[in-house]
């Protein structure tokens, strides 16, 4: 009598939103867009190399072929910029900082911002990551087991961080505020209106008219944190300027790191065998502020840990460009017009069956030393080309070295059932707080 092999036991189930069966309708669209934008693409999307339509009259054009983004992210960069609807929805909060500025205003500001992430600064910014984390994390073990909401633990965190890394500056005073008015912002006016596409950039929106009516707040806000910081700093910058930067800064500079770190975290407690990878791994490795530059070569577990939640959670989840001017995409046969919108998703991308084996799958020995490096234009977690986040070294750093330090102290599982949904507003959040059980190891 032959044995019958038991089939494996299934996998932890990954959070993800559900996905239209079809191509939606316009208005579906436009109401998916507000609802959860993670929710637009559907089974065609993670198939084809390229999705041409339109939409409310304007060429779109969805790349998944590495190529092409290339193509619109390097070769002919210039010729793609950021689209209207990225300026409505951020501007109120952003201004003209780097990540909105283009052309001669962007290139001057890249290359005075640049040298303050270079290689030289890694080890002083590393020594901030690891103070900071030592900090936050000492002080919630010394709690003993007890629910911690991990998104709020770990925005305060990386707000630490960008405060001392950045601006020479003590945030604590601000970092209940700022979490006010930037969930504010999130749920009442980032999300995109129909209107919002409809009407010509110089024509206001009913939407516009509330993130306008929000501008000041936010405004006399960075003016307190400018008002506080380090007076040196920002120096070749008007006020108006300094404020759009630092603006920029710091919400680029803590919220997507966060929430990398969040699913880090999530997905940790999810797959109980790699939070034991990471934490041995850390407990080999002098995690100091003064060896925490060297630590962070020291860590491929949890860099690779990192790496594949970044995959499968990108903070920034789409890259919107508008064509100048006419254009030929290679391998695309539909020519490009003048004011077409070029979308190119992290969420997709990530997870498309043409360039990733097993996409559905948590499975971060992708990203381990020893594994093919995926293509450049494949795998996005911080943009790619010239405007590439120009804090990417140091996040990447932060997010390893933070999620070491934690998982090395502490033994994370969930404080009830830990059901929580990607939710796209202006990073991959989540759509709930989920309570973690912190168990100090």
């Amino acid at each position: 009598m032959s044995a019958t092999l038991a089939a494996p036991a299934p996998g932890p189930v990954l959070p993800r939103p559900p996905m239209p069966a079809k191509r939606p309708s316009t208005l579906q669209a436009i109401r998916t867009l507000r609802r959860n934008p993670l929710e637009m693409w559907g089974p065609t999307a993670f198939e084809q190399p390229v999705l041409t339509g339109r939409l409310l009259g304007r060429q779109r054009i969805m790349l998944n072929s590495p190529a092409a983004i290339r193509h619109v992210l390097l070769d002919a960069h210039e010729n793609y910029v950021r689209s209207p609807i990225t300026r409505r929805v951020l501007r109120p909060i952003l201004g003209d900082g780097l990540l909105l500025a283009e052309g001669g205003p962007w290139k001057l500001q890249r290359r005075t911002i640049a040298p303050a992430f270079g290689p030289r600064v890694m080890p002083m910014l590393c020594g901030h990551i690891a103070t900071a984390a030592d900090e936050a994390i000492a002080a919630a073990t010394a709690r003993g087991p007890h629910s911690l909401d991990m998104h709020a633990f770990l925005r305060q965190v990386t707000l630490t961080i960008a405060g001392r890394s950045m601006f020479s500056l003590e945030m604590d005073a601000f970092g209940d505020r700022l979490r006010t008015l930037m969930h504010r912002y999130a749920e009442q006016h980032s999300p995109v209106r129909a209107l919002d596409m409809l009407l010509p950039p110089g024509i206001p929106s009913p939407a516009d008219l509330g993130r306008r009516r929000f501008e000041p707040l936010w405004r006399r806000f960075m003016d307190e944190v400018i008002a506080a910081r380090d007076p040196e700093t920002g120096e070749g910058f008007s006020r108006d300027q300094l404020r759009d930067e630092i603006s920029t800064l710091i919400l680029a500079g803590h919220e997507t790191t966060a929430v990398a770190l969040f699913w880090s975290c999530y997905l940790a407690v999810l797959f109980p065998e790699q939070q034991d990878r990471i934490a041995q791994e850390a407990a080999g490795v002098d995690l100091s502020p003064g060896n925490a530059a060297n630590a962070f070569a020291q860590l491929p577990q949890t860099r690779a840990h990192l790496e594949e939640t970044m995959r499968l959670y990108p903070p920034a989840y789409l890259i919107v460009r508008m064509a100048r001017e006419a254009d030929r995409l290679p391998g695309v046969e539909t020519p490009v017009e003048p004011g077409a919108l070029i979308s190119m998703a992290p969420w997709v991308l990530h997870r498309h069956r043409t360039l990733w084996t097993d996409p559905e799958a948590f499975d971060p020995a992708r990203f381990l030393p020893d594994a093919p490096a995926p293509d450049r234009f494949a795998y996005m977690p911080f943009g790619a080309g010239p405007r590439i986040c120009v804090g990417a070294r140091f996040a990447l750093a932060e997010g390893v070295l933070v999620l070491a330090r934690l998982l090395r102290d502490v033994r994370l599982g969930f404080d009830g059932d830990g059901k929580v949904m990607p939710l796209g507003r202006v990073t991959t959040q989540p759509d709930r707080a989920v309570g973690f059980r912190v168990v100090p190891r």
